[in-house]
């Protein structure tokens, strides 16, 4: 039907007669003369009708935004002063002599122009609409030859393309499980897979030592930018090897991505334990763009009167932090301090403490803060050496329990990092390892959770982690770029002694080991190579590359922020002839309300 995509036609093509299909995108009319701009998924390329092309040209006048057409004509060069140097087939036009109208369309809910600001609701409804635009359509493409890349990175370093199973049964993994009712087994559910991480360890009992999988997962969690119910996994792991071998692998397909795809050589990937992060950044995914850091000053005021920071700093489990700006005090009004309060209070917060250094050698006068005065004039400068203070910093606190702190004082680092555009480099990787195996469920002592999942391998043994699981260290590593988690993985259980000491800990007894994990106890005891893998998020690596706000925007079909689709009006009732045959019934409003 055609012979060229738009995009493809320069000036090479001069004097040729080319025949293409596309999208109506501009249509104008100048003194008689008809100028449409035709696009496809490659590009836009000028076409023009005149009158001496009756009946052709008299179509032309009938084409509006949107209709599909297909129109043959010569290949010209544009007159100088008529070349676009903004369009790729801005240096040639296509002199049209036959049109056919393939389809007519209505006028659009909105202009397909990357300038036009549309609600995100409307751009999901009309999602097939949204995707024709040249920003969209540009992530698609990119995203497809990141994909094949990835494929044919891991074909060479020898690992098979496997695919595992969607309707498997419910595991824990961190999140809810999206359930899917079994016709022929009454009263049962499958559960969609949160990963396939059990079948890609069962498929190296199998011996097919490195696998990988470009895997659909879901998650039935609440939802942010980087999250959706449904999202695509590059999943891999290998037998007999350590955590330098998986981390060597993959860092090298990150790095090889950038380079073809990018132009970027990414620089050194710094390894940060878990311990350090948390320290310095209030995060186990820093943003080591932004040069701020985190100080701990509980030492210096657990003797102070002011128990805004005496009692966190008296509590064990209490953290009081401070974050230096330097220049801060001309950087920053008293507004923009209240604003930044209200912000920490999101992460529960009560305040947030400030001192303005005025004069770095007047400890008397140079210090502008109201928490100044509660503070002894020896406190105020251990401080200020500790934080490596100079007149005209300011410094803010921190102080309530350590999670508060650090996710409070994280997320403000991040954020005046990007209001103050105080980024040193446009791409900071990095390797955080050494996570804790468990951590305790809030408000449930002696009660654990795992840190990462739990078929992750200690860095102890069965004995040591049953003694004290609050001290173990997991063999997991999770790679970060520009504070967003790209992937996480580990070395994995093989022992099924080490498998059940786990689930001991989490509180999963024999039987209910039995019942939910039988399958890989039983693979467990059949040799088991040592092995490990590492998942990364596809949409998030696409959504970083690109610079696109939202995965959902690197996304053909995503869900809203409520996980529903405004398309096709998904999930949608179900007729209750279906709901008996799955031995479902559903229960009335005014029931599960009461």
């Amino acid at each position: 039907m055609r012979t060229d995509y738009c995009g493809a036609v320069d000036a090479s093509f001069i004097g040729r007669e080319v025949t293409l299909c596309g999208w109506v995108d501009r249509r104008r009319d100048h003194g008689g003369v008809i100028f449409i701009d035709l696009r496809d998924r490659d590009g836009v390329l000028q076409v023009v009708f005149d009158p001496d092309g009756k009946e052709d040209f008299q179509r032309a006048d009938t084409v509006r935004s949107e209709y599909v057409l297909r129109v043959t004509g010569k290949v010209r060069a544009r007159s100088p002063e008529t070349v676009n140097p903004n369009m790729a087939t801005g240096e040639v036009e296509v002199y049209g002599r036959e049109l056919t109208i393939l389809s007519r369309a209505e006028t659009p809910p909105f202009q397909l122009d990357e300038h036009t600001a549309v609600g995100e609701d409307v751009r999901l409804k009309y999602r097939y609409l949204d995707l024709r635009r040249a920003e969209m359509q540009h992530h698609f493409r990119f995203r497809s030859k990141v994909t094949t890349a990835i494929r044919n990175y891991l074909d060479q370093q020898g690992f098979l393309d496997i695919e595992t199973p969607i309707l498997t049964r419910a595991t824990p993994e961190g999140a809810r499980d999206y359930l899917v009712p079994s016709r022929t087994h009454a009263g049962k559910f499958f559960a969609l897979p949160q990963s396939p991480q059990l079948f890609k360890q069962l498929l190296m009992v199998a011996g097919f030592d490195r696998y990988y999988q470009i895997a659909k997962c879901f998650r039935d969690e609440d939802l942010r930018a980087d999250r959706q119910p449904e999202f695509t996994q590059i999943d891999l792991e290998a037998s007999f090897v350590s955590e330098e071998d998986v981390m060597a692998v993959t860092e090298g397909m990150i790095r090889q991505l950038f380079r073809d795809h990018q132009d970027v050589e990414l620089g050194a990937f710094p390894r940060l334990t878990f311990a350090e992060a948390m320290a310095k950044y209030g995060s186990d995914k820093p943003d080591l763009r932004i040069p701020l850091q985190l100080v701990d000053v509980k030492d210096l005021m657990t003797e102070v009167e002011f128990k805004v920071f005496s009692g966190p700093a008296r509590d064990p489990n209490g953290r009081v932090t401070a974050l230096k700006l330097p220049g801060g005090n001309d950087k920053l009004t008293r507004k923009q301090i209240d604003d930044y309060t209200k912000f920490v209070s999101i992460y529960g917060a009560k305040g947030l403490a400030y001192i303005k250094v005025n004069d770095r050698d007047d400890l008397q006068n140079g210090l502008q803060s109201p928490i100044v005065k509660h503070l002894p004039t020896e406190v105020c400068a251990a401080i200020l050496q500790r934080v490596e203070a100079e007149s005209g910093d300011l410094i803010f606190f921190g102080a309530d329990t350590g999670k508060v702190v650090s996710e409070a004082l994280g997320a403000l680092r991040c954020r005046l990092g990007e209001d103050l555009d105080l980024f040193t480099c446009d791409w900071a990787p990095l390797w955080v390892v050494d996570f804790p195996m468990f951590e305790q469920l809030d408000g449930s002592a002696g009660a654990w959770t795992p840190l990462h999942h739990p078929f992750t391998a200690p860095s102890c043994s069965a004995e040591a982690l049953a003694d004290a699981p609050g001290a173990a260290l997991s063999r997991a590593y999770d790679m970060v770029l520009n504070g967003t988690e790209l992937g996480g993985g580990s070395i994995r259980i093989h022992d099924p002694v080490m498998q059940q000491t786990v689930f001991q800990i989490l509180g999963i007894d024999a039987a209910e080991q039995r019942e939910k994990f039988g399958f890989l106890l039983d693979a467990l005891k059949y040799g088991a190579p040592p092995h490990g893998g590492l998942a990364f998020g596809l949409d998030r690596l696409i959504m970083l590359m690109t610079g696109a706000g939202s995965i959902r925007d690197v996304m053909a079909f995503p869900k809203t922020q409520s996980a529903a689709c405004v398309m096709t009006d998904a999930p949608g009732e179900v007729d209750a002839a279906v709901l008996r045959e799955l031995h479902i019934r559903l229960r009335r409003k005014e029931e599960s309300a009461g």
